[in-house]
């Protein structure tokens, strides 16, 4: 039975949003909101995780209600069977993370070989302080050198089966360690985890619960400890470690006069380097001949993120407004790449104008133009790809392009090496002044709110709720990914945005000149949030990343990979707050060992799941455990 249909207004916080969805509405176009009110309720089965499809037996699905069946055909129980889809579906999200992370690596390496002219080392700096940390020596050594070296480390991290983390050595507590090794649980070799996991999800294999939901945080903590940890480093040595930069947020960044291009997905390599090409005088004047002013590139998700942090690139918005981008008539090309593309783009673009430009060998998207990309020929590639966009221009209908108006002005760019400088200094670079202020209760705690839309919540509203409330009670916000986008739209990124700060929180805006909510990069990198908790350990504040006045945030999770984000975050310490509940409440039991105070989670790890989709309550509860940890802490 198909659901009400909302109007705009209730579906979105964001006015352009409620703008375009009429707009796509009166085209005759479908968005993801339309097709979620025509899903009508899902289905009870998959949303208690009670059924299974991995053996040709199947599919079977247990009863609701805890009658018959309630076994299988192969005889596993409701606990295996939600066990079973839960780690399967943390094997992918890690998977994803980490494939965008070996992928890195290899053009590093390739890089740093001279097979990749477009490509180069690009922050030296970075590069040496990566191989200091990981024991690599210079002395005697060129760049090249040990950008090889470097590379080939990262790579075995991912692809030699038992290879010990280096970051689990460097940047986690040893009361941390010892409670992964205690429970098994120490991650390895990245891609051997994947495989280890689903071989152990497949008919005849694990079937404790326990073991399967802690096997599943061990393959996690590869993705946060070394998949998702390596695409960052790498990222900043290959282009450059970003630091605060201005942009702005929402699909008013649209040019009315320029050739648009959407730059959409996850890995940088290719949108980096159109926004380099794009300002060679050969395209320049090719956009000229076509009566445009130029070209104007806009982001959408993470690699928005990406190409904002580096090259202050506008973010067009975040998940749910892919489509919507294309509804403005204004867009001649959306370039992806791989994640969170909606395989809907072509026939959405079929009401257009715009070109879907299909770039990934791992995410051909069916109707789309494909045009694989490779970095050895990237430039030749860039070329291409921005053609067909300007020769697209004379293809826009000018009589129907609607823009909104809405656009606000955010600075990002906040990584772990800005904040140390920005708190420290140049020559006295530390997390001491950031500790000091916890202490001192200026800043009361920090959070980290991170994730995707969904159609379950109100589009936007939760990211934005909870980080305004935070920092009225001087909670410091950290964000990445489409929540970031969020909050930017919102006017939080900005400094002037210490006027909706508390006290304490504002005084240290003030101080350093930054907002009160700040961009730490895309959904990668929430490592980088990982270590600035190892920074606050190691500067003092706590023993242990259990005891730290911190949260993460997750209220609009929706993804695989939002799973493996969680699992690494709860399995280091860190309690997460999410809006809609994992795919497991057909069994009690593994209800309990996620979500309750005395489930098996929060006895071994010190932090769980906590599912609240009401922002406000969600607040009081993180407010809750933040004193809680002060407390403790005796600060």
């Amino acid at each position: 039975m198909a659901k009400e249909r909302k109007t705009p207004k209730e579906l979105s916080i964001d006015p352009t949003v409620v703008e375009l969805l009429e707009k796509a509405q009166k085209d005759g176009v479908s968005t993801v909101f339309d097709r979620a009110a025509a899903m009508g309720s899902s289905c009870p089965y998959g949303l208690a995780g009670l059924c299974c499809r991995h053996c040709s037996m199947g599919p079977c699905r247990l009863s609701l209600k805890g009658g018959e069946p309630s076994r299988g055909v192969c005889g596993a129980n409701a606990d295996v069977f939600t066990s079973r889809n839960l780690a399967r579906a943390v094997a992918a999200g890690t998977s994803a993370h980490s494939d965008h992370g070996l992928h890195l690596a290899y053009t590093l390496l390739h890089a740093a070989e001279g097979k990749l002219p477009a490509y180069e080392i690009n922050d030296e700096k970075k590069l040496m302080n990566c191989a200091a940390e990981i024991g690599i020596g210079t002395e005697g050594k060129d760049v090249n050198q040990i950008g090889r070296e470097v590379a080939q480390f990262a790579i075995d991290q991912y692809e030699r089966s038992h290879a010990d983390l280096v970051y689990v050595k460097t940047r986690v507590p040893e009361k941390r360690r010892k409670i992964w090794e205690e429970h098994n649980v120490v991650p390895h070799g990245v891609c051997a985890a994947v495989v280890d996991t689903l071989h152990r999800t497949t008919i005849g294999m694990t079937s404790d619960y326990k073991s399967m939901i802690l096997n599943s945080m061990k393959t996690s903590l590869t993705n946060g400890w070394a998949g998702s940890m390596w695409a960052t480093e790498i990222s900043d040595i290959l282009f450059g470690c970003p630091g605060p930069i201005r942009g702005e947020a929402n699909l008013g960044v649209l040019s009315e006069d320029k050739i648009n291009i959407i730059i959409h997905g996850h890995e940088p390599t290719l949108s980096n380097l159109l926004v380099d090409v794009a300002e060679e005088k050969e395209i320049q004047e090719l956009a000229q001949k076509v009566g445009a002013k130029g070209i104007n590139f806009a982001g959408i998700c993470c690699t928005a993120n990406e190409v904002l942090m580096r090259k202050g690139v506008s973010l067009a918005g975040n998940f749910f407004q892919q489509e919507l981008a294309l509804v403005t008539v204004a867009v001649e090309a959306m370039v992806v790449d791989v994640q969170c593309i909606m395989p809907v783009l072509p026939e959405v673009a079929s009401h257009y104008h715009t070109k879907i430009i299909s770039t990934s060998p791992k995410a051909d998207i069916g109707g789309a133009d494909i045009i694989h990309f490779d970095e050895e020929h990237a430039t030749e590639i860039a070329h291409k790809i921005l053609k067909i966009a300007i020769d697209n221009y004379k293809n826009r209908d000018a009589a129907k392009v609607q823009i909104p108006k809405n656009k606000t002005d955010l600075v990002a760019g906040f990584t772990h090496e800005t904040i140390n400088y920005m708190l420290g200094g140049n020559f006295r670079a530390s997390y001491h002044p950031l500790v000091d202020a916890i202490k001192a209760g200026r800043i009361f705690g920090v959070v980290g709110i991170v994730g995707c839309n969904n159609t379950r919540l109100k589009h936007d509203q939760s990211h934005v709720d909870i980080a305004t409330e935070l920092i009225k009670n001087n909670v410091l916000v950290v964000q990445t990914g489409c929540s970031a986008i969020a909050t930017a739209k919102a006017g939080l990124m900005v400094p002037e945005a210490k006027g909706k700060a508390g006290e304490g929180l504002k005084e240290i805006c003030e101080a350093v000149g930054c907002p009160p909510v700040v961009h730490v990069g895309s959904c990668v990198d929430n490592t980088r949030i990982l270590k600035a908790c190892y920074e606050m350990v190691a500067h003092g504040l706590a023993e242990e990343f259990d005891e730290l006045p911190v949260a993460g945030v997750a209220l609009e999770n929706m993804s695989e990979k939002a799973l493996s984000i969680g699992n690494y975050f709860v399995a280091s310490g860190v309690t997460v707050y999410i809006g809609t509940k994992h795919q497991v409440n057909g069994s009690p039991n593994v209800e309990k060992m996620l979500y309750h105070e005395d489930g098996d989670l929060q006895k071994i790890f010190g932090a769980r799941f906590v599912c609240e989709p009401d922002p406000q309550k969600a607040v009081e509860h993180i407010l809750a455990l933040i004193k809680s940890k002060r407390e403790a802490l005796k600060i």
